[in-house]
């Protein structure tokens, strides 16, 4: 009888492995099959991803002209859709238009208002653009500080310390500051009077550069929301850097994480803070705020106060003092006083600012820095529009991919 139980004892073991055998065969075959349909459909993802990006103008530019305008179709469809939905907005948006071109076309006294209020706005919308032309493109735009507002506060600067007074033009500018006839007291000039004659260029400039930092919130924002990985570049790093905090170890991702931390922590004050300094990383705080769902007017009006009020007054700060005669003039001393090169670097350098002031008080004249900065921006303008372009093109590329993956999974 033991003999027969331990047989079958046996012939069972022997029937379970035999049994259990199979599953794991089975298992193993359920995950090489799994491995193998990623391992497809990333490769399907790549392809797609690379036919997207060969539609450029100067690749195949009658294709990217044509899916340009089949997208440029579906979104003015959207938008009037949208626009249908706020209809009480757009009708009342159209009357005041219409109340203004009536205005601005009837003869009458009102036309001086009319016209100050049209350089004013023609004005602020310059420096609006610059703005957004330097942040615009998750960091890859044109730095207009550097070519167009630092150089016109220093501008401004020199010729309030050489004029003695503040009252030239108002702005638009003409090609020239033109110093006034009755002249001023030097003494008066101060730091919080040449602030106050920059403050309105300074502030459109830095609200442009706010305006600048939506793409990135929008972009990351539509992809949290519709679930689809994005297939833009710095999103995708984004992703990978949340998955790999933990083992970070350079001084690059431990700030990236910084920014990170502190956007979704500490909410519209840490937005408010990173957008305060001068920050290379904000594109991170926008996409941060956007996978996060943090709310537009948290977001934007945490950015407009940080760039437009208070990182601006610094910038506008640290250039009127650079440029203040006092310090300029220790900055030639100094010069001067470097054993065997100082005498003469000082001497180029005291007929550079004698020129420059001697500019301040005529007016008209040609400049070809101004001149090379205009071509430079008509330049990336062009770049951009291109851009547009091969985007919108990209995008209904990928509608269509998206449609045909639908069609495949139907079937």
């Amino acid at each position: 009888l033991d003999c027969l139980t331990c047989q079958t004892v046996i012939d069972m073991a022997a029937n379970g492995a035999s049994c259990e055998q199979p599953q794991k065969r089975a298992g193993a075959k359920d995950k090489l099959n799994g491995k193998s349909a990623d391992l497809s459909l990333r490769e399907r993802r790549q392809k797609d991803k690379e036919e997207r990006l060969s539609l450029v103008l100067w690749r195949r530019p009658v294709t990217t002209l044509h899916y340009f305008l089949l997208e440029t179709l579906l979104k003015l469809k959207e938008w009037t859709f949208k626009l249908w939905q706020r209809r009480g907005i757009v009708f009342l948006c159209l009357v005041l238009c219409s109340l203004f071109s009536i205005a601005y076309s009837t003869e009458g006294e009102h036309q001086q208002y009319v016209q100050y209020l049209e350089k004013k706005f023609l004005w602020c919308a310059y420096w609006v653009g610059l703005g957004i032309l330097s942040s615009v493109g998750l960091g890859t735009g044109l730095h207009t500080f550097l070519l167009y507002l630092g150089p016109h506060i220093a501008s401004v600067t020199l010729a309030a310390y050489e004029c003695g007074s503040t009252d030239f033009p108002e702005p638009p500018y003409p090609d020239q500051i033109v110093c006034p006839e009755d002249g001023g007291v030097e003494d008066t000039i101060s730091l919080f009077s040449i602030m106050s004659k920059v403050r309105l260029e300074a502030c459109m400039w830095g609200a442009g550069t706010a305006i600048g930092e939506l793409p990135p919130y929008f972009m990351a924002r539509a992809a949290r929301q519709s679930g689809a990985d994005p297939d833009d570049e710095d999103y995708e790093e984004f992703e990978e850097m949340l998955e790999q905090a933990e083992g970070a170890q350079d001084f690059v991702t431990r700030a990236k994480l910084g920014v990170q931390h502190m956007v979704q922590k500490v909410g519209f004050f840490g937005i408010l803070a990173c957008a305060s300094i001068p920050n290379p990383l904000f594109d991170l705080a926008g996409i941060t705020c956007g996978h996060f769902l943090v709310p537009f007017w948290t977001f934007f009006g945490a950015t407009l106060i940080g760039k437009a009020i208070i990182k601006m007054h610094i910038q506008k700060l640290f250039v009127i003092i650079t440029f203040s005669k006092h310090i300029v003039e220790q900055m030639v001393s100094l010069i001067g006083s470097v054993p065997k090169l100082g005498p003469s670097l000082q001497k180029p350098f005291r007929q550079y600012l004698e020129a420059q002031r001697n500019k301040l008080h005529h007016a008209g004249g040609s400049n070809w820095l101004s001149w090379v900065f205009e071509k430079v921006v008509l330049v990336m303008v062009c770049y951009f529009v291109i851009s547009i372009v091969n985007s919108m093109a990209q995008s209904y590329a990928k509608r269509l991919q998206q449609l045909r993956h639908s069609e495949e999974k139907t079937k």
